[in-house]
C-alpha cells in the first residue's frame, strides 16, 4: 500500500485509541463521589487522590494522544495507568466463577490498549500531529 494513502491513519489510529480514555476521565469528574467509593472498595489508599490521578491520566492524557502533543509521554501514562487499572480492577483470577470471565474480558482489554500504546510511544504520533513527528514522509 503506498505510503501516502495511509498517511491519515496514525491519528485516526490515536482517535480511536484515546476515546475511552477520554469518555471515562469525563466520567470519573461528572460521577467523582461514585469514583471515590468504588476505588475504596477495592481497598486502594487515598481514593479521592487516586480519583483526581486517575481524571487527570484519562482525560488529560487522552486529549495529548488525540493532539499528537507529548504523545509519547501521555501514552507511557496511559499506558502505565491501564496496566495497574488491569491488575487492580480486573483481577479475574481472584474473584468468583460466575464473574471471572467478564473481569478477564476487561483485563485482556486493558493489556491489549497497553500494547497499542506502547507501540505510540515506540513510535510516534505519525504526521498529523502538534508533535510534527513524520511530517516530511510521503
Amino acid at each position: 500500500m503506498n505510503a501516502c494513502c495511509c498517511r491519515g491513519l496514525p491519528v485516526v489510529g490515536r482517535i480511536l485509541l484515546a476515546l475511552i480514555f477520554v469518555w471515562s476521565g469525563y466520567g470519573k469528574i461528572a460521577g467523582f463521589a461514585g469514583t471515590v467509593g468504588y476505588i475504596a472498595s477495592k481497598g486502594l489508599p487515598l481514593p479521592e487522590v487516586a480519583t483526581a490521578l486517575a481524571a487527570a491520566v484519562e482525560l488529560g492524557g487522552g486529549v495529548l494522544l488525540i493532539i499528537g502533543w507529548k504523545t509519547r509521554w501521555a501514552a507511557a501514562a496511559i499506558a502505565l495507568f491501564s496496566l495497574a487499572a488491569a491488575f487492580f480492577f480486573h483481577n479475574f483470577w481472584a474473584v468468583p466463577a460466575d464473574i471471572a470471565q467478564n473481569q478477564m474480558i476487561h483485563f485482556m482489554k486493558n493489556i491489549a490498549m497497553v500494547g497499542g500504546l506502547l507501540y505510540v510511544v515506540a513510535y510516534g504520533p505519525g504526521p498529523w500531529s502538534v508533535d510534527g513527528e513524520g511530517q516530511g514522509r510521503c
